[in-house]
């Protein structure tokens, strides 16, 4: 086994631990079991038997011992809260008490330079269940304005069986970040009313109607999911910038046509055209009228899956 180094800082506590606990042994084999006991010993013959140690001890007993405190900030945290009196059951009160929240959250960040990145709203109802909604902004800023926007957007479809009796937002601060782009790249002109609008067809459509079509990993026609939409440049490997990335690469040592098959064999199993690709024969066994084993020249599979999947869907065919 292997020895175990501690740090500097470390080692030194561990040594003054023990030397306290022998000089405390000591001191009980004297009957000294309290601090006046302690305190009523002369200070000169302590620190001829026990040493320098002992004095410390001493001096802390008698009250003249002093140490430098350590100041420790406390977590700031930005929370605002608030109890209604009465019961509420429209979004007016509401509205009007989460802009005095953005007021006062965002005259506190802007006091130590920081902005806002993430709004959590949370509600609480009168049957003592609770409601929570992250909003993530797309970019970081304290406007109260385009805060206000995000949350009345979320609320102006918000609905409740029971009436609201309490309400909290929280701000996640981040300092403010400066993107800088390439020479082809294109930024938002406004990337907080982009992400209103996906809100608002959110609102309208539903969650899974807005986003991202990305294609499925099977062989069903036209079979896609949506993902949430994302404004992000990936490294670029085309364009005048290109050169410089393959000269520096893997492959920089390869021809043209070993390069092409290098970077084909990556993406060996993804096919762009899937309806369009050659037809291959197989063999399809059946028991009792319905699919059971697959054999081909590259697939030999069993079926193992309900009735009701081989007719609506092919993705078993995958294994």
């Amino acid at each position: 086994m292997a020895p175990v180094v501690l740090p500097a800082g470390t080692a030194k506590q561990i040594e003054r631990a023990k030397e306290t606990e022998r000089i405390l042994a000591i001191l009980h084999q004297w009957g000294i079991h309290t601090l006046g006991q302690l305190a009523a010993l002369p200070r000169d013959d302590l620190a001829a038997r026990l040493g320098v140690r002992a004095v410390e001890l001493w001096e802390r007993a008698n009250g003249r011992a002093e140490r430098i405190l350590k100041l420790v900030s406390p977590p700031e945290s930005f929370i605002e809260s608030f109890e209604f009196d009465n019961e509420i059951e429209t979004i007016e009160p509401l509205l009007f008490i989460l802009r005095r929240f953005l007021q006062q959250l965002a005259t506190r960040l802007n006091a130590i330079y920081l902005v806002a990145k993430e709004l959590r709203l949370g509600i609480t109802f009168a049957d003592k269940s609770h409601y929570e909604r992250i909003f993530k902004i797309p970019q970081p800023t304290n406007n109260e304005d385009i805060l206000f926007r995000m949350l009345h957007t979320h609320l102006e479809n918000f609905t409740s069986k029971h009436p609201i009796v309490a309400i909290e937002l929280e701000a996640q601060p981040s300092r403010s970040v400066r993107q800088q782009f390439g020479l082809f790249e294109t930024a938002l002109r406004d990337p907080v009313q982009l992400h209103e609008t996906l809100a608002r067809l959110v609102g309208l459509l539903g969650a899974d109607r807005v986003g991202t079509p990305v294609l499925e990993e099977t062989h069903r026609p036209d079979a896609f999911r949506m993902e949430p939409f994302a404004w992000e440049f990936g490294p670029s490997r085309t364009g005048i910038f290109a050169r410089d990335d393959e000269e520096n690469g893997p492959n920089s040592t390869l021809s043209l046509r070993e390069r092409g098959a290098s970077d084909s064999t990556a993406v060996r199993g993804c096919v762009p055209l899937r309806r369009f690709r050659k037809r291959k024969r197989a063999t399809v066994l059946l028991e009792n009228n319905r699919p059971a084993h697959v054999r081909a020249m590259e697939v030999r599979a069993r079926h193992g899956t309900s009735p009701s999947d081989w007719r609506t869907g092919l993705a078993w065919l995958n294994c």
